[in-house]
């Protein structure tokens, strides 16, 4: 069973997975995404640590989330990645902020296959980027595209798919 949480900025998407995942009934294990490169981003993940529960184990995974997610492929498990969003700002980008088009559609294939492939009890949360302007910045665009066609496909491959507006689950499918 896969999921798909997507939601704006504080719109609860993260609360609403664990909530899902605690609801499980299966060993939690949190698959962390993001990167601490500032003061911001540091403050940001240790808010979602302190959030969660201390019992739940932690990968931490920036770059090769397919690998980590075929290695935790158990019937007794519930997967919970957070988030889809700033992976694939890790995987379009290098840190001087260059297009690594080889490692993106590597990175993207990989996660399509083992998502196509995965039969225990995943739920990915990721940023819903799309419902603003149009961003005035090419590498922004080119984000906010790859993010759109990463969440279609993604939504292709999950059997459910939810919203999360104002704290408010939207069931799509």
């Amino acid at each position: 069973m896969i999921e798909l949480v997507l939601g704006g900025a504080r719109s609860g998407k993260s609360r609403y997975a664990e909530q899902q995942a605690a609801n499980s009934g299966k060993q939690v294990i949190y698959l962390a995404t993001a990167e601490a490169g500032d003061a911001e981003m540091q403050a940001r993940i240790l808010h979602h640590q302190q959030t969660r529960p201390k019992h739940w184990p932690t990968i931490e995974e920036p770059i090769q989330l397919a690998k980590s997610i075929k290695s935790q492929d158990k019937e007794n498990v519930c997967l919970l990645v957070d988030c889809l969003t700033l992976w694939l700002s890790n995987i379009l980008f290098n840190r001087q902020g260059e297009l690594q088009q080889a490692v993106f559609q590597q990175e993207t294939q990989a996660l399509y296959e083992a998502l196509s492939n995965f039969s225990g009890q995943l739920i990915l949360v990721s940023n819903e980027v799309g419902l603003g302007v149009i961003p005035m910045h090419k590498m922004t665009r080119r984000f906010v595209d790859e993010a759109g066609f990463l969440h279609q496909q993604i939504a292709l491959l999950s059997h459910r798919v939810v919203l999360m507006t104002a704290g408010l689950p939207q069931i799509l499918k």
